[in-house]
């Protein structure tokens, strides 16, 4: 069946592979208990050309910052979910990456938020679209997942939820960034295709280079998966349109019986797919490895004219970070506190 079924993926390519660095597998022969926690700041990263010593510098640190967050978590024995949450939430308070206070503009100039957040033990996710001014909407989802009846909420129904967990609200001022604003001025300005880049711009800034979405996977001492994904979503998008960030089986998924998986991409081809729970049910279903399942659907996606890039973790704690393009700023640690940081092919 999995032969077949393989050789119908090819035939439509669906296993076209991207550029990546690879599945990591952890070393064989250690009877402790294992864990590992895997993060992406987005893909889109700037041609080495352009990445001057300092912003690269800068990069790596804040990858780095997320890393130690979530290791920290794993190392005192905490969940992979609490993990999750805590690095994705260092992602969301750097102007570095498109989530939180780095967020994009969408077309009227407003920061509208998405972020989801899924238990791989228990299936439990929680999930938010276009919210407005909450400084870390991948804890908002946590929230909505542990105290709602729901799975997702939008809106300014979201924001007054928020509030009335007591969660950082700020005023619209703390999202914003000159750069950032000149970048949406002159998307309008060019008239720039949606999901395209303006032309770029003549100096380099962090502000200036804050693309694609955040996200973190891990699996814990205990064996559970999770996984987590933050965006301030394309910039000069249509107000009120969410991507697949917050929506579960398209960017976020975590199944202890297959893999905990955080996706950037351009979200409309993300989501028609459903790519993150289709990696899943190529691994459950066809016995795919890990990155056998991600590269699958990243061909799957460029067929459609789209790109994908993914991070994601197995019950074995073998890590793959396939991606689209000229590479992602990603990272990953394992139990043995060896940080690996690596945006381009390393």
């Amino acid at each position: 069946m999995r032969r077949v079924f393989s050789m119908v993926l090819v035939g439509m390519g669906f296993l076209t592979l991207a550029a990546s660095s690879g599945a990591e597998s952890p070393a064989p022969g250690d009877s402790e208990r294992r864990f590992v926690i895997a993060i992406h700041g987005g893909g889109g990263v700037r041609p080495r050309d352009e990445m001057t010593p300092e912003l690269e510098a800068s990069y790596r640190a804040a990858l780095r910052r997320s890393l130690e967050a979530g290791y920290e978590v794993l190392a005192g024995g905490g969940d992979s979910i609490d993990a999750v949450e805590a690095a994705i939430r260092v992602m969301e308070d750097s102007p570095f990456f498109n989530a939180g206070k780095g967020s994009s503009f969408n077309r009227e100039g407003i920061v509208q938020m998405d972020a989801s957040i899924m238990d791989g033990r228990t299936l439990d996710a929680g999930a938010v679209g276009v919210v407005q001014r909450v400084r870390n909407p991948i804890t908002l989802a946590r929230r909505i997942m542990d105290s709602s009846p729901h799975v997702m909420m939008a809106d300014q129904g979201a924001l007054e939820f928020a509030k009335a967990q007591g969660l950082t609200i700020e005023a619209p001022h703390y999202f914003y960034t000159e750069r950032k604003w000149e970048s949406l001025q002159r998307r309008l300005r060019q008239g720039t295709e949606y999901g395209k880049r303006p032309s770029k711009t003549a100096r380099i800034t962090p502000d200036s280079h804050a693309f694609g979405t955040v996200g973190a996977v891990a699996l814990d001492a205990r064996g559970n998966l999770a996984a987590g994904t933050s965006t301030g979503g394309r910039e000069g998008k249509l107000h009120g349109r969410i991507g697949d960030s917050p929506i579960i089986g398209a960017g976020t998924y975590a199944n202890n019986a297959t893999l905990a998986v955080s996706s950037t991409g351009l979200g409309e081809h993300v989501i028609r797919v459903v790519a993150t729970k289709t990696m899943s049910d190529l691994m459950q279903y066809e016995g795919m490895s890990v990155d056998e399942a991600t590269r699958a659907v990243i061909g799957q996606v460029a067929e459609m004219g789209g790109s994908i890039s993914v991070v994601a973790v197995d019950q074995d704690g073998s890590v793959t970070m396939p991606y689209s393009g000229d590479g992602m700023y990603r990272g990953f640690v394992r139990e043995d506190g060896v940080y690996e940081v690596r945006i381009y092919e390393e």
